[in-house]
């Protein structure tokens, strides 16, 4: 070894119990409430090619940020998932730490600002048990969301009811995360095998490929993932147009969606030339322009989650 490495075993972790968390179980909404009124025309046709889609029983695949557990709205997920209209789910590393946190003690999301300055932030016990979780999916060789669903629910978490994981593993449809090495704070901890984590990951982003593989008539929705997303479905796709080349099949004509904040105007279907920063926002040109200019159409919502969401869920809840 040529160089320096940090020593991990010198750190101290605390217990979820003394940190303060800026989110509890309590904010999590029921699917009746009162959300934000959100009228926009593309959510009712959006919600109209997700339903025609799974009737003739093409992919409808979310990938999400964290923020759309952070923002309180897992039940809608996990309800779409329990009514077979989301045949995959995929998220970030955050996603999966936020999942556990929230299903196993019923609060999560920490101050940056407060424990940065304390030389805590991300350092707390309970939360490093994910990486026991990859561990056993490498050597098992399973992907790292079947097997944190299987935790959650085998370990009777508290609010398991609450985990998209969870329910992906009771109801035998992939939740595939894919994590940055060094992005989530369980990445800080002494028990973290990377080689364990990339493996876990890797076997997901091929369950993932093998989705898109059947892409075509179907529907990806891109909700609040501005880099991890959209990089994963590019390799993705182009893995599966690959290998539909040389079947002589097509992956052309489906339906992409980006549900963020971003004001990318009115003309998202163009790509931006390279002096515009908009050409440097991932879900842009790669969701809403590229990878459908030979047969897809691409739809851009732009506003809060805990508008658009439950907007979108209460739209195919009445076409169904």
């Amino acid at each position: 070894m040529s160089y320096e490495l940090f020593d991990r075993s010198k750190l101290h972790l605390k217990p979820l119990s003394e940190r303060e968390h800026t989110f509890q179980v309590s904010e999590v909404l029921p699917l009746d409430a009162e959300t934000p009124p959100f009228l926009d025309e593309s959510i009712c046709e959006i919600a109209r090619r997700i339903v025609e889609a799974r009737r003739r029983g093409g992919q409808v695949v979310l990938m999400m940020g964290a923020h759309v557990i952070k923002a309180g709205l897992s039940r809608f997920v996990v309800d779409l998932m329990e009514r077979g209209i989301f045949t995959h789910v995929a998220g970030n590393g955050a996603v999966a730490v936020h999942d556990y946190e929230l299903a196993r003690i019923g609060a999560t999301t920490e101050s940056v600002a407060k424990y940065i300055s304390e030389g805590q932030f991300g350092l707390w016990r309970e939360t490093g048990e994910l990486n026991d979780v990859a561990r056993t999916a490498a050597k098992e060789g399973i992907g790292f969301g079947e097997a944190l669903g299987r935790a959650i629910e085998e370990g009777r978490a508290p609010y398991r009811e609450l985990s998209i994981s969870a329910a992906g593993w009771r109801l035998g449809i992939p939740v595939t995360i894919h994590v940055t090495i060094g992005g989530d704070i369980v990445h800080e901890h002494p028990n973290c095998d990377g080689a364990a984590v990339g493996a876990a990951s890797y076997t997901d982003f091929l369950i993932f490929a093998a989705t898109i593989s059947k892409l075509e008539g179907g529907a990806f929705l891109d909700y609040g993932s501005a880099v991890t997303g959209p990089e994963v479905y590019l390799k993705a796709l182009a893995m599966a147009r690959n290998l539909a080349h040389r079947e002589g099949r097509r992956i052309a004509h489906f339906t992409t969606a980006v549900f963020d904040l971003v004001p990318l105007g009115d003309d998202w279907r163009r790509e931006a030339p390279k002096d515009d920063w908009r050409y440097y926002f991932r879900p842009y040109k790669t969701v809403l322009v590229r990878t459908v200019a030979d047969g897809g159409e691409s739809f851009y919502v732009r506003g809060d989650h805990r508008a658009t969401l439950p907007a979108l869920y209460r739209e195919i809840l009445r076409l169904l």
